[in-house]
């Protein structure tokens, strides 16, 4: 049996809650985007329902600390489908076992889902690190990026608590998606195709007149800190990768 589900978390939880209804053996679960139709398998789509996935998400949160339900949850925000697969797994095992099999390193479920996790938690603490805004003629703040995982809803708390005192947009490319803060609470934005282009192409063209100047402060309070002398070109590629530079007003 293939389950088919939506990539969405809803989904996710109701194909959980519909495996213990159903009891399928040999079960397979995939995405409607990765899902190829065989003739020798059955499949069944699943339906979201939000009661069926609440039930699941609390029987978690009886199951689980809430450390791993962070690592769940940063799992799922990988989008990798196989780490669909292994939460869904991981699921499994976690329900069919009464006691706590988090520590259980040797199921590769509950070890996977931690490497997932920590892939994720990486990726969100360089956004917050890396991320560089720039001012709009009309004082908005902006910033664009194409991260490799879905670490919006992670960043969301950290620059709304740091930049409290402004408005300010972050809007991932990648998943045509963003979130807005109007120095009252923090909003979900979407932008179609045509407004995403208008964006892109015309982001230099609607800054402040005081963001050149800011600018080029930066680059040299950063040159005058640099100590050519003890340059090392490896161990800072390390920690400050090259596909971050794009984000980082030094590097440009």
């Amino acid at each position: 049996m293939i389950y088919v589900f939506d990539g969405s978390l809803e989904g996710l939880l109701t194909a959980v809650f519909e495996y213990h209804e159903r009891r399928p053996s040999n079960l397979i679960l995939t995405t409607a985007e990765c899902y190829q139709p065989d003739v020798f398998t059955a499949s069944h789509r699943i339906d979201n329902d939000p009661e069926k996935a609440d039930r699941v998400w609390k029987a978690l949160n009886r199951k689980l600390s809430a450390t791993w339900l962070r690592r769940f949850y940063c799992a799922y925000l990988s989008e990798i489908p196989e780490a669909f697969r292994d939460l869904f797994e991981f699921c499994r095992y976690i329900f069919s076992n009464p006691s706590d099999v988090t520590q259980n390193y040797g199921n590769p479920h509950v070890l996977a889902v931690a490497g997932y996790a920590r892939k994720v938690e990486r990726e969100k603490h360089r956004m917050e690190a890396f991320i560089r805004f720039q001012q709009s003629s009309d004082g908005l703040f902006y910033c664009g990026i194409d991260p490799d995982f879905n670490v919006i809803p992670l960043i969301m708390k950290h620059f709304k608590d740091r930049y409290a005192d402004q408005s300010w947009v972050i809007y991932d490319y990648k998943r045509h998606y963003g979130i807005y803060y109007n120095l009252d609470k923090v909003e979900e934005i979407c932008l179609n195709q045509e407004e995403e282009k208008n964006l892109k192409l015309q982001r230099d063209k609607i800054t402040s007149e005081q963001e050149p100047l800011y600018a080029a402060l930066w680059k040299d309070y950063f040159k005058s800190t640099n100590i050519k002398a003890r340059k090392n070109t490896k161990l800072h590629v390390r920690h400050v990768p090259r596909r971050y530079w794009k984000y980082l007003t030094e590097k440009e």
